[in-house]
């Protein structure tokens, strides 16, 4: 398995998930390190609890992950282009670490 997952919107390695494009307004990027995710949630709806990066091809996804990041607020939230590929990574990353 590869050990990165990189998207456009959203990248994934070892050390940190990198959402592009995150900040409003000048769209700078949020780095959040991988040992402080706790978990990420499936589906769920954009609201005042969640952010998103901007991503024109939203629309077009079907699956939007919101990580457990404890102190922050408001949650991140992404929609990954290979839903599957990202979640089995963060998975094996996430078990790694226990």
């Amino acid at each position: 398995m590869k050990r990165y997952y990189r998207d456009g919107v959203v990248q994934l390695d070892r050390a940190a998930i990198t959402l592009r494009r995150y900040h409003f307004p000048s769209g700078t990027a949020k780095v959040i390190s991988v040992d402080k995710v706790h978990g990420y949630n499936l589906w769920g709806s954009p609201d005042l609890r969640r952010w998103l990066p901007l991503d024109v091809h939203r629309p077009l996804k079907s699956t939007l992950i919101t990580l457990d990041v404890p102190g922050t607020w408001p949650s991140p939230a992404f929609t990954p282009e290979r839903p599957d590929e990202f979640t089995a990574l963060l998975d094996e990353l996430l078990g790694t670490r226990s």
